[in-house]
Parts: C-alpha cells; structure tokens; sequence
C-alpha cells in the first residue's frame, strides 16, 4: 500500500477507535513496527496525530471533531454505554437529554419507554423520540448549533431553570485525568452546568475515547455525577476518587 493511502487509512482508524498502536497497525497493514513509526512521526509532525507511548491519540485542540465524525467513533461502544444507561432509567419520569452522539443512543434506547417526559437542548434527540408515543418531548429553545443540531445560549439556560428534572444524561467532549468534564463551546458549558443544578440525578455517558483528547472549557466534575457509564475501566487513581466522592461507575459491554 502506497505510504500516502496508508496514512489516510491510519487517521480514519484513529478517528474510529480514538488511539492507534504501533503493533496494531503493523499487523494490520503487514508492515514493519518501523514503517508505522515513521508513519506516525510524519503524522504528528503535519499536526493530524500526536504521538503517545505505543502509538499516537487524535490531536488535543481546542475546536470539536466534526459531528459525522463524532459519530462514527467507536459507535459498538457508544450502544453498549447507552443501553446501560437507558436501563437504570425508569419510565413515568422526566429526563434532560443534552448535546452529544452519545446522548443520541441514549434516546434510541428509550423508544420503548412509556410515560417519559423528555426535555432537551438536542434537536437529534428530540427527533429521535419524536417516535415514542408515549413520550413528552419539550425542547428548550435557543441558538441552533448547525454543525450538530444543539440549542445553546441563554434562552437554553433560561428554559432549563423552569425544570426539575428526575434524571439527566449529559455528555462531555472530554475528561480530564482528575475528574474534570470539559467542553470546546464556553455557551454549551453554561447550559450543562444549568442541567446538572436542576437535576436530582446526573447521569454521565462517555465512552474512553474522551480520556484520550482535551478540550478549554471546564464543565464540573465526577463529583457532580451519580453514575459515570462508559466502555473500559478508569485509571485506578480516578477509580478511587469517585469512589470517595459517591460516583458509581459501570463498565459497559464487559
């Protein structure tokens, strides 16, 4: 395979998977651990990859990834976090579904839900569940985000503070090594911190993918959250800091 091609190739599986090693990819592409460095290090300097032990991670920035991308990115895994969470939600109750690929699956799940009453700040979600008959669907208004259908501003913030929600599952771009959940839009920032405040239970869906990538904008914290789902185990330094703060975690698809 011409160097040019395999490159392109490494960076779709990048986005997929959200990390590549260098023993990974010389398997997959029966090349030498060598030719994939070299791979790697021509990729990291052109700024599309950056480099890691082992292999390289999508670059840290502080713009998102496009949302068809978003999407595509480790989706078995983003199905597996959903269908947990959709499981410890209870139907004849309200529930805020906020901005994210995640909080999407999230909302597919909950097509067979009765008697639910679904705020959100997605226009994907609201979409979604426009499906379920015996769903309520309010949607809080606000500024459309074209590039992913999220309401932010604060109209969105404004219209969350006329709730009390039972429930909210919430996504972030990425985490932190501490706990920190962050974001790219400090406007979206606003609108989740308004949701977990009017919540009285936060349910935070993200799969590993956002250890691995860094983002400007501080949400809050684990410590905000009742139950964290995502897809592999945590760092044990982080394990033991939700444990202290009262943070369940669940590994799904195990």
């Amino acid at each position: 395979m011409a160097q040019s091609f395999r490159q392109r190739e490494i960076i779709d599986v990048a986005r997929r998977e959200g990390k590549v090693t260098v023993e990974g990819l010389a398997d997959h592409f029966g090349v030498t651990l060598q030719t994939i460095r070299r791979d790697l290090t021509e990729l990291a300097e052109s700024g599309e990859l950056e480099r890691v032990h082992g292999g390289a991670v999508l670059p840290s920035g502080t713009a998102n990834i496009g949302y068809e991308e978003r999407r595509s990115l480790n989706q078995g895994g983003k199905i597996d976090i959903a269908r947990a969470c959709a499981a410890e939600l209870p139907e004849h109750c309200s529930i805020f579904l906020n901005i994210g690929t995640t909080t999407e699956a999230v909302a597919a799940e909950l097509l067979n839900h009765r008697d639910i009453m679904v705020v959100t700040n997605n226009m994907n979600v609201a979409n979604i569940l426009a499906q379920n008959p015996d769903s309520h669907v309010v949607v809080t208004g606000g500024s459309l985000r074209r590039s992913d259908g999220g309401l932010v501003g604060d109209l969105t913030t404004q219209t969350i503070r006329q709730f009390k929600f039972d429930y909210a599952v919430i996504g972030c771009s990425a985490l932190d090594t501490d706990g920190d959940l962050l974001d790219f839009d400090v406007q979206e920032v606003g609108v989740s911190r308004a949701i977990i405040q009017q919540s009285r239970q936060v349910f935070l869906v993200a799969d590993h993918t956002k250890f691995q990538r860094n983002a400007p904008a501080r949400i809050g914290s684990l410590a905000d959250v009742g139950v964290f789902f995502t897809d592999r185990p945590v760092a044990p330094t982080l394990a033991k800091a939700c444990d202290g703060w009262g943070t369940r975690v669940v590994i799904c698809g195990r």
